[in-house]
């Protein structure tokens, strides 16, 4: 996989943390169910852990999140509690209760930040730390948080758009399926940024497959030049190439994030690539690191942020990522 940008040497440092963090291994990793203890395990305090995230149903992108969050809550004795609300303000919500709870860290994701800076600061004046993950990585460290985990937004837009140039592609079309999300419109503004040609962003409902997909072929049989439809996430990826199909197109889909349908759809060649964020990693760094913190004082990142991505994954990059992605661990 070819690699945009990344911050290769600290993750490498923060993965062999993890790895030492707990008896860890083969052993834990191949144990199913939730988090919340099992396995082997530390021999440090009980902890509670509460995840709130933008999520709306039927993103598979949060499973794998989760995923990781559950091995890394196994490990380390904590009891994880995870809840879900696409509104911004059920989001906020959300975390008061985590707060209530007197849970011993939150994380937390930002993709609409400023409905979520009251409550932060509230987290903050009771004493819980916060990760942020995944989105709005640049108001992080003003809302208090300890770091933020995930990938450059504008620099993995740009990176899609540099790859639709090597491809030759001069239209695109940037489909938005979380209209106000910040990080999706981020990744539009990055592949706009540096594609070598033009780019217009058509905004759907994303909890909605029929009415998005609908949505997507209409804009298709309108806009016969379109060449490339770019999508912010792997179920939408799985709906645009349905809809190529209904509106006769032959623009190429490409897609930020991975599940198994994706990497199916890689080596299929119904989707030319797609740009891995490594949510699985996400999950996982973030429930280690509140660990880390109450149980050593330990901070990563230094003050920056904590990239995960991205990363290009095309069809040759299939035969290694096919069992991850079957396990939903990538």
């Amino acid at each position: 996989m070819r690699t945009a940008r990344t911050a290769a040497a600290l993750v490498a440092v923060i993965a062999l943390a993890a790895g030492c963090s707990g008896s860890g291994g083969k052993d834990d990793e191949d144990k199913s169910g939730d988090g919340g203890g099992g396995g082997k395990g530390v021999g440090t305090p009980r902890l509670k852990i509460a995840m709130v995230t933008h999520s709306g149903e039927g993103d598979t992108f949060w499973d794998i999140v989760q995923s990781g969050a559950k091995q890394a809550a196994r490990k380390d004795n904590v009891e994880f509690l995870y809840s879900n609300d696409k509104e911004a303000k059920g989001q906020a919500e959300l975390v008061q209760s985590a707060i209530d709870k007197k849970v011993d860290g939150i994380v937390v994701t930002l993709a609409k930040p400023e409905a979520m800076k009251a409550v932060l600061g509230k987290a903050e004046a009771a004493g819980i730390p916060v990760v942020t993950i995944n989105s709005g990585g640049e108001f992080s460290a003003g809302f208090g948080a300890l770091s933020h985990i995930g990938q450059d937004e504008s620099v993995a837009g740009e990176a899609v758009g540099d790859e639709l140039t090597e491809r030759g592609k001069k239209k695109v079309l940037c489909v938005i399926h979380e209209q106000g999300n910040v990080s999706l419109e981020q990744r539009c503004a990055g592949v706009k940024k540096t594609l070598k040609g033009s780019v217009e962003n058509l905004n759907v409902e994303g909890t909605n497959a029929p009415n998005a997909q609908s949505s997507i072929s209409a804009k298709l049989q309108a806009t016969k030049d379109i060449d490339a439809v770019v999508t912010l996430g792997a179920p939408i990826a799985a709906l645009s190439v349905k809809a190529k199909e209904d509106s006769g197109s032959k623009a190429e889909v490409a897609t930020f994030d991975l599940n198994a349908e994706v990497v199916k759809r890689l080596k299929a060649k119904e989707v030319g690539f797609a740009v891995d964020q490594q949510p699985y990693l996400q999950g996982y760094l973030a429930i280690d690191e509140l660990w880390l913190y109450k149980t050593n004082a330990n901070v990563l990142g230094g003050g920056k942020p904590v990239l995960t991505g991205p990363a290009i994954v095309t069809e040759k990059d299939v035969p290694k990522l096919e069992k991850y992605t079957a396990r939903g661990t990538r």
